[in-house]
């Protein structure tokens, strides 16, 4: 590798083919967010720091990734004054933007900021990359698109439900085995409460979130650290691994929640929501997992989590309800609920099962061979005809040995070959390849092209 053309930990190219797959994957959710009445949204890759910050939490305004102001952005800072700073208030000092950390908190922006262009409710899906300053590992990138979908300016659980059938759908439709995972915030309060440490919900949240990642026991470890008292940290554990069917969890809940009446709420909120998934039969595996807590502080209702059954790689797919992120902008009492595919990891999962089609979703069908001369021209005439009928083709640019056009066509996965030379031009027909058979006939124009469809 030549030097200096190493690019950042965490970040990835994509070649073509590479790019063939993750368009099959994006064509599919853009797909299934459009059947179900969302509407196309951007937001820039920057936004102001001002927006960002405090919006996920402590370990959230960590990760967001800072751009220095333009210029000379310590002219107004006297030398003195950088002696003792710390390097988080030296940022604040020298950045007032940074690149989005999500596509959550820009659409709140966006709603708040557009308000007299929109209609409520207002269903939206953005497919954008964001950023974040995270550790690389497996199935975690600095640099990652997310496919997200929302709906903001409505209460009602229904939401949530028809949110759940497009997860549902997209993931049948690729293919992939899951597990969707539901939790809601109020029931995580409501059990705050019931440890008497309701002031120190996020702190909960935030480590009960890793259990999956770093197990129970340093998850006790953390909270202990907090400052959570070990007799709230005992009586935190039963509550957490109910056993039993997803009815089960909730019924035991009710007896364990009673006399926290937003813990109550929040049970009320999911018991309509699985009578609303009683009415379907979904592919996708539903649970109730009361260790769901996505340590984001805008969550204020359901929560909502997928897994891959078949390869272990973290979520594919998350969000939740928010009821106050647009109130950070100044617009309150506005609803909003949402989630997020997580793209790079749905296509490692993909990857590894195998799941894409053969051809990768690979566009062109046919490669015309150039003989050059006459029968370069003749071939002409086919190329026309193919492409003003949406076939995908493309004819080889220079007129070499048949061995390398044919040696080109197979590794680009071309499935035919149209072969125009004199012989066929005095015939006034073409002959087809099928490059996977490789059987040969002899066509007319009309024929080819039907032969081809």
């Amino acid at each position: 590798m030549a030097s200096g053309t190493a690019i950042p930990k965490g970040t990835r190219d994509f070649g073509p083919f590479e790019m063939v797959r993750r368009n099959y994957i994006f064509d599919s959710i853009k797909r299934v967010f459009k059947k179900y009445g969302y509407l196309p949204l951007e937001t820039p890759a920057m936004e102001n720091l001002s927006s960002l910050l405090g919006k996920y939490g402590e370990e959230g305004d960590r990760l967001l990734f800072r751009i220095l102001n333009s210029g000379d952005y310590l002219k107004k800072t006297k030398r003195n004054e950088l002696a003792d700073i710390g390097s988080l208030e030296l940022s604040n000092l020298i950045c007032e933007k940074g690149l989005k950390y999500d596509l959550t908190v820009p659409f709140a922006r966006f709603v708040v900021q557009h308000l007299n262009e929109i209609t409520f409710p207002f269903k939206r899906f953005q497919i954008q990359p964001v950023w974040r300053a995270d550790r690389p590992q497996k199935g975690r990138y600095r640099e990652f698109y997310q496919c997200d979908v929302d709906v903001i300016g409505s209460n009602s659980l229904y939401n949530e439900y028809e949110l759940i059938l497009i997860i549902d759908e997209v993931f049948s439709e690729l293919g992939i085995n899951n597990t969707i995972k539901l939790n809601n915030r109020k029931i995580l309060l409501g059990i705050a409460e019931l440890i008497g440490e309701k002031d120190r919900l996020t702190d909960i949240t935030v480590a009960i979130d890793k259990i999956e990642k770093i197990g129970i026991d340093r998850v006790n470890e953390e909270l202990e650290q907090k400052g959570i008292p070990q007799q709230a940290i005992k009586r935190l554990q039963p509550v957490l691994f109910l056993e039993g069917g997803n009815r089960q969890k909730l019924n035991k809940l009710k007896e364990i929640l009673k006399d926290s009446e937003t813990g109550l709420a929040g049970l009320d909120e999911m018991l309509s929501l699985l009578d609303y998934l009683d009415r379907n039969k979904l592919k996708s595996e539903i649970e109730i997992d009361l260790t769901l807590a996505r340590g984001l502080n805008y969550y204020t209702g359901a929560i909502i989590e997928v897994k891959a059954n078949d390869y272990a790689i973290g979520s594919i797919c998350g969000g939740g309800r928010y009821d106050d992120l647009a109130g950070v902008f100044g617009l309150k009492d506005v609803s909003g609920v949402g989630v997020s595919f997580g793209a790079d990891r749905i296509y490692d999962v993909m990857l590894k099962l195998d799941l894409f089609p053969e051809r990768g979703g690979e566009d062109v069908r046919v490669l015309l061979v150039n003989f050059g001369g006459e029968d370069e021209l003749y071939a002409l005439d086919a190329l026309k005809l193919l492409r003003e009928n949406g076939i995908s083709s493309e004819m080889y640019p220079d007129p070499v040995k048949m061995k390398k056009q044919m040696n080109y066509a197979n590794s680009r996965n071309i499935p035919f070959v149209l072969i125009a030379g004199e012989e066929e031009r005095r015939k006034g027909e073409y002959t087809l390849k099928d490059m996977k058979t490789g059987e040969q006939s002899g066509l007319t124009l009309d024929a080819l092209l039907e032969k081809i469809q």
